[in-house]
C-alpha cells in the first residue's frame, strides 16, 4: 500500500486550501492508499523559496526521511512558480524514489507517460541552464572586448588606507575605525593586514 502525503498551498489568507485537500483525500481513499500527512501553506506565494514555506520545507524533509512514497498536489503551481525551484524539487523527488501525482496536469510519475513527462522537464531545464550559461559567457566576452574591468570595484583608496593605519596606531579598535570611516570592519581588517602581512 502506498503511503501518501498531500500538499496544498494558497497565496492569500482570504483563500482556502479546503477544496484542494478534500478532492485529493477522495483520490487517496478511492485508491486505498494510506494518508500519512497533509501539509498546508496558507497566505504564501509560490514564488517564495522553500525556506519561506515552512510546510513545504517540512514535506521535503519528511520525503527524504521516506515517511511516504507518493505526494499528491492539486496543481503544479501549488509546488511553486519558479522553474528552477520546481526542477530542484522534481529532482529531489526522483532521487528518493518518491512518486508525484499532479491532478490538474494528469501527471503521475508512477506511470510510464508520467515518467516520460518528468524526463522532458529535466531536458528543458538542462536546455535552459545551457542557454543561461551561454548568454553569460557572451556577455562577459562583450564587456571584456570593451576594456571594462570585471569584478568588484576597489572601494579603499590610498588616502583611506593611511587613515585606517593612523587610527589603528592611536589605539582604536577595528570596530571603532570602521565606524569613524564608515567602511566595513572586514575592509578595515584587510587594510590592516596589507600593512602587517
Amino acid at each position: 500500500m502506498d503511503r501518501v502525503a498531500i500538499y496544498g498551498r494558497v497565496s492569500t489568507s482570504e483563500q482556502t486550501t479546503d477544496n484542494q485537500i478534500n478532492f485529493l483525500q477522495e483520490i487517496v481513499s478511492r485508491n486505498g492508499w494510506e494518508l500519512v500527512q497533509t501539509y498546508v501553506d496558507e497566505g504564501i506565494s509560490g514564488t517564495k523559496g522553500r525556506d519561506k514555506r515552512p510546510e513545504f520545507d517540512r514535506l521535503c524533509k519528511d520525503m527524504v526521511r521516506r515517511k511516504f512514497n507518493r505526494i499528491l498536489v492539486w496543481d503544479i503551481s501549488r509546488l511553486g512558480r519558479s522553474l528552477q525551484h520546481l526542477v530542484e524539487f522534481l529532482n529531489e523527488v526522483q532521487s528518493v524514489n518518491c512518486h508525484l501525482y499532479i491532478h490538474q496536469s494528469g501527471l503521475d510519475t508512477s506511470t510510464p507517460s508520467g515518467r516520460m513527462m518528468f524526463q522532458m522537464v529535466g531536458v528543458f531545464s538542462e536546455f535552459e541552464r545551457s542557454m543561461i550559461s551561454e548568454r553569460v559567457k557572451l556577455g562577459l566576452k562583450r564587456v571584456r572586448s570593451k576594456g571594462t574591468k570585471l569584478g568588484r570595484p576597489t572601494k579603499i583608496d590610498e588616502e583611506t588606507k593611511v587613515k585606517v593605519w593612523s587610527l589603528i596606531d592611536t589605539g582604536k579598535s577595528l570596530s571603532e575605525v570602521s565606524r569613524v570611516l564608515q567602511i566595513s570592519k572586514m575592509s578595515v581588517s584587510r587594510v590592516n593586514r596589507e600593512r602587517n602581512p
